[in-house]
């Protein structure tokens, strides 16, 4: 066990992956083992980003009535899930929304509508609020969350102000068709490779506890890691009623630890968010996952409660971390690298983190 997390820790403050052996290493350690490696991951969190701990907001701009049959999801079609639904909010409905989590602490204000994705009108609409979530709140980063992207439909909201583009791909490429039939992960992937391509900021994450393997939330955390995510949110499965996965009650608090410290090994030098579920699995070890994720949503979700604002930040003072300010940098330097070409930017991610590299690269 030693040796493992030493070669983890080792390689996660120069900025390099563990191999897959490794990683799966992490989520198959004891309960016994579980404070080791909540400790040797936090050395690496503590390399990249410190004591801070950044706050995101979520604005559902539009519930319900998807025409996507994702398993996991209480807006799916066909759902019986007792949900709020309502069309678009208007963008000044949206900025007032937006200002009471920016008034909570929240640096970022992710702008998230159901569907398969936009319109060229809904990015119209999407554009308007954005701007007019800017124009209230002063350095607030707005992060947009619409479903599968058409051309040229990343660069438009770049245009308007958004600073990043959230696509999950959710779980592994190998499971994906158990979960979803009306798109395939590969549509997913583009997505974030659009946003990216664009300038904005990608943001992918996984959903833990629907079913999968070791090897599964592996694959998953590796393809994150080498579509050059920015941002990682990981969520754990709220087993909504009148969904197909209603019954999937699979994650522990341990589990769920050993999951974020595997994802903080393999994407070391990236934002690692703490996202839905985190109240229902983690429960009262909340804390110990500060110590392996640098980010985390304030407030409710999309179409289920979180935890009360004041008591994430009581929580946050009290495990000995800090609210993130607007005037701080949330990626190391070399993550912030802008470049025109996604090759060049892993080039200079990859310098910034100590590794060699040949002249050319």
């Amino acid at each position: 066990m030693d040796d493992l997390l030493n070669s983890l820790v080792n390689k996660g403050l120069r900025g390099e992956t563990p191999t897959r052996d490794e990683a799966l290493a992490v989520l198959r350690t004891t309960d016994d083992d579980l404070l080791d490696v909540v400790a040797a991951a936090g050395k690496v969190r503590r390399r990249w980003f410190g004591k801070r701990v950044k706050l995101n907001y979520l604005v559902n701009l539009k519930s319900g009535l998807c025409p996507e049959d994702c398993s996991y999801c209480s807006q799916r079609l066909g759902s019986e899930a007792g949900i709020l639904k309502y069309s678009w909010l208007k963008p000044e409905e949206a900025a007032d929304a937006a200002a009471a989590g920016v008034r909570g602490g929240a640096k970022r204000v992710c702008v998230v509508a159901s569907g398969r994705g936009p319109t060229d009108r809904d990015i119209d609409r999407v554009s308007r609020t954005i701007e007019a979530i800017k124009d209230r709140n002063e350095g607030v980063e707005v992060c947009a969350c619409l479903g599968l992207l058409s051309e040229r439909q990343a660069e438009r909201l770049r245009t308007a102000g958004a600073d990043a583009y959230n696509h999950n791909l959710n779980t592994s490429e190998a499971t994906y068709g158990d979960i979803c039939t009306t798109h395939t992960y590969e549509d997913r992937v583009e997505t974030v490779k659009q946003a990216r391509g664009a300038g904005l900021s990608p943001c992918s994450g996984l959903i833990a506890g629907m079913g999968e393997t070791d090897e599964d939330l592996v694959d998953v955390a590796f393809s994150l890691r080498e579509l050059d995510a920015d941002s990682v949110p990981v969520n754990f499965l709220l087993p909504f009623e009148g969904t197909p996965l209603a019954e999937q009650w699979n994650l522990t608090p341990q589990r769920a630890l050993r999951i974020l410290a595997m994802v903080r090994f393999v994407c070391p030098d990236v934002e690692v968010r703490l996202a839905a579920g985190r109240e229902v699995h983690l429960r009262s070890l909340q804390p110990l996952a500060l110590h392996l994720a640098n980010s985390l949503f304030l407030g409710d979700y999309l179409t289920s409660e979180g935890q009360a604002g004041k008591a994430d930040l009581e929580m946050i003072a009290d495990s000995g971390f800090e609210v993130e300010g607007t005037e701080e940098t949330t990626l190391p330097d070399h993550r912030r690298q802008e470049t025109a070409h996604p090759h060049e930017r892993v080039a200079v991610r990859l310098r910034g983190a100590g590794t060699e590299l040949p002249p050319n690269a």
